[in-house]
């Protein structure tokens, strides 16, 4: 039960809520009513730390005047304009502003609405390129158990997360799965990068033996999966990965979405390993998570290998009505102004050793058998239940909101994350709720 409930006439039955309990929530909803910066304030007027940067997007923290700002000047003065054949000054602008900051190479950018866009246009792009490139048997598309990459068909099936899939019978033919590189009898309590499965990418040669390198068009991975609860990679692991793939012919594609925009203290989780993949899918902290959008990175051999026949030949059947809306292109363009203005897209570097130490506290109480750090992400997991796994977490989760802290629970693993304008005192005030409320639901 939710404790701090007011009375209200909220009506809740019409809106059906995503990847929710929605008949839990329901008799004990959990509602916020504002935000500014590191706190959201609930119905009843308690401020909460923002322990996931809202999912993951809120990079800047929330309340933003300048990012408020020009969304309204924009829709003043254009509030929609199509990017089929027409365009409009803005979207080029906020193109070569983010191809500025991209891992070297990476330079084209393709606008979609939301991460599952992205991944569904960065699996496209692959498919056309290898078409493109007369490897037109490279049509299948390897992702990693564990991973999660959106809910579209092509996201979904690529995805290793086995509760978002077996609800759905119907997936996309020709896709396959890499193993995941989750490893807690040897790697448990790992401060940064565990280091040990580099040799784990490995398992992309059991698939090209299995499938034929000349079947295979792209493996996409999270460089560090987020929302099966933080999976930094081990050491040398995505290296590896880069160096098979560049063997076989096979594309590498980076999904961003979580660790784009500054969250491992680096612009892109790309800079922080020293390695670029072909593709790169962005979304959430891209406009601060103010206006719905994402964005796909692609180097200049695959844009390049597309921008063949005739030149009144379109090179891709793809896109959105909303691709590169021009209120979102605004508050891109103002949210990069802050990262840039404030030195939010390296801060977390500075940020990163007090928080992997805070969170590290935690080892020792009850039912914690493992904490995860890279950057400012972390993961406390605790052991599930008998007969009831992620009952502990989602009890976790509530308590913790019912005194100050808001975080993503992934079954009986926390998921932490906050905007990256936490400071120390925030990082001490979470630990210590949460530590609290570990103790409480042991």
């Amino acid at each position: 039960m939710t404790l701090h409930q007011i009375p209200n006439t909220l009506q809740t039955d019409a809106f059906w809520m995503p990847f929710t309990a929605n008949r839990q929530f329901k008799a004990a909803p959990r509602m916020f009513a504002s935000a500014e910066g590191m706190h959201y304030t609930t119905v009843d007027g308690r401020k909460v730390i923002d322990g996931s940067a809202g999912l993951w997007c809120v990079n800047a923290g929330h309340g933003r005047r300048q990012i408020a700002a020009a969304v309204e000047k924009q829709l003043m003065n254009l509030d929609f304009a199509p990017s089929f054949n027409m365009g409009h000054p803005i979207a080029f602008d906020f193109a070569e502003r983010l191809a500025a900051i991209a891992p070297k190479g990476l330079d084209r950018i393709f606008f979609t609405n939301s991460g599952s866009e992205s991944v569904d246009t960065a699996l496209k792009i692959a498919l056309a390129y290898q078409r493109a490139a007369g490897q037109a048997t490279r049509t299948r598309l390897l992702g990693r158990e564990r991973g999660y990459h959106g809910v579209g068909f092509g996201g979904m099936s690529v995805g290793g997360m086995v509760n978002n899939r077996r609800a759905f019978a119907t997936h996309l033919p020709g896709v396959d799965h890499i193993g995941h590189t989750y490893d807690l009898a040897r790697n448990a309590f790992s401060k940064d990068l565990p280091a040990h499965g580099a040799e784990l990418a490995d398992d992309l040669e059991r698939l090209v033996n299995l499938h034929g390198a000349e079947t295979i068009a792209a493996v996409i991975v999270e460089p560090v999966p987020g929302s099966t609860g933080v999976l930094p990679p081990p050491q040398g692991y995505l290296q590896r990965l880069r160096q098979l793939c560049d063997k076989h012919g096979i594309l590498l594609i980076f999904d961003e979405v979580i660790t784009g925009f500054g969250r491992l203290g680096t612009p892109f989780a790309a800079d922080y390993f020293g390695v670029t993949p072909d593709l790169m899918t962005t979304a959430k902290g891209i406009t601060n998570g103010t206006v719905p959008m994402g964005a796909v990175f692609c180097s200049r051999k695959v844009h390049d290998g597309l921008m063949v026949g005739p030149e009144n030949a379109m090179e891709l059947f793809h896109g959105y009505t909303y691709s590169a809306h021009p209120v979102a292109c605004a508050a891109g363009l103002a949210t990069l102004d802050i990262y840039k203005d404030e030195g939010l897209l390296t801060r977390g570097a500075s940020m990163a050793e007090y928080w992997r130490d805070a969170l590290h506290q935690l080892k020792g109480l009850p039912n914690v058998i493992d904490i995860r750090n890279v950057g400012l992400m972390g993961a406390v997991e605790l052991a599930p239940r008998k007969d009831a796994p992620g009952a502990r977490g989602y009890e976790l989760m509530v308590d913790c909101f019912n005194r100050g802290l808001y975080f993503r629970q992934s079954g009986d693993a926390v998921a932490v994350s906050p905007p990256l304008i936490v400071e120390r005192s925030h990082i001490d005030e979470m630990v210590s709720i949460l530590g609290d409320a570990i103790k409480r639901v042991a």
